[in-house]
């Protein structure tokens, strides 16, 4: 099967494909959409998800410099005005070098690099770069059930966001390369600020991510039309929008019974429907 022209991967999408090679196919290539609720309640799932992007919003307009007061009276529910104090109290942007007056801090930045011939992009929740290059990637994780350290790590998220720095952060360090062993991933939850997964990275972590993307993005360009196939966990097509194309069931699952790394996925799609392209430039690669 002939990927579109211009065709980006992302970490959401090889997230799907590496979970059920269908739903990448149905979601990224076929571009259908989805027909069935991902969760019941239906307006609990519709208010978590405003929920976390009313707090995308309101770190990103406090890393640019709005003050706390105003942002405070954003916060008018009773969870983000939780999320909000845990952010004040907290600073996870300063614990994690942003108080560097010299550093380069961006929010809801976004990079574009390649592998195996094609486009790899992401927008990060906060990238922190120190003089000297050290860097952190800062990610906000508005999850209700806190993911294990294990779950986290073996994410996509977490081998494509450092890699994808290292191939093309040089432009946060004036032009010099971000090396790998000077870069972490900093996943923070609000919900749970006093526990962070920090995930350093490393040279040897960088080949051994190149090697499997560049691998794993080859063989998915290689795939015929009917290769896309359906995952072996019929749990999992309970929380899945597209289950009725593949005749895996009419109702969703409940809300309150999805694991927790299944609101990892969720945020990672809709962070990446929030992407504008325009607004992220591309560095060759």
């Amino acid at each position: 099967m002939t990927l579109p022209d211009g065709f980006r991967f992302s970490q959401a999408g090889l997230q799907d494909f590496v979970t059920c090679a269908r739903r990448f196919q149905l979601r990224y290539l076929m571009a259908l959409q989805w027909p069935a609720a991902e969760v019941e309640p239906i307006e609990a799932q519709e208010r978590r998800m405003a929920l976390g992007q009313a707090f995308h919003r309101l770190v990103q307009q406090w890393t640019v410099g709005i003050p706390q007061e105003r942002l405070a009276r954003q916060a008018t529910d009773a969870d983000l005005q939780r999320w909000w104090q845990a952010v004040v109290t907290y600073d996870p942007v300063a614990t994690f070098g942003g108080a560097d007056t010299d550093a380069v801090v961006r929010s809801e930045y976004g990079l574009l690099g390649g592998v195996a011939g094609y486009r790899l992009v992401a927008q990060y929740d906060l990238l922190i770069v120190q003089p000297g290059g050290q860097a952190t990637i800062l990610d906000w994780k508005t999850s209700t059930k806190r993911p294990t350290d294990q779950q986290l790590r073996e994410r996509l998220q977490s081998r494509i966001y450092p890699y994808l720095l290292a191939q093309v952060g040089h432009a946060l360090n004036g032009g010099r390369a971000i090396h790998p062993e000077q870069i972490e991933m900093v996943y923070w939850f609000p919900e749970f600020p006093h526990a962070p997964v920090r995930l350093p990275y490393s040279l040897s972590r960088y080949e051994v991510d190149e090697r499997y993307l560049t691998d794993l993005v080859a063989s998915i360009a290689r795939m015929g039309e009917d290769e896309f196939l359906l995952t072996d966990d019929e749990r999992a097509c309970r929380f899945c929008v597209f289950r009725s194309y593949c005749g895996r069931g009419e109702r969703a699952g409940a809300l309150d019974e999805a694991p927790a790394d299944w609101e990892l996925q969720d945020e990672g799609v809709a962070e990446e429907l929030d992407l504008d392209f325009d607004q992220i430039g591309e560095i060759a690669f």
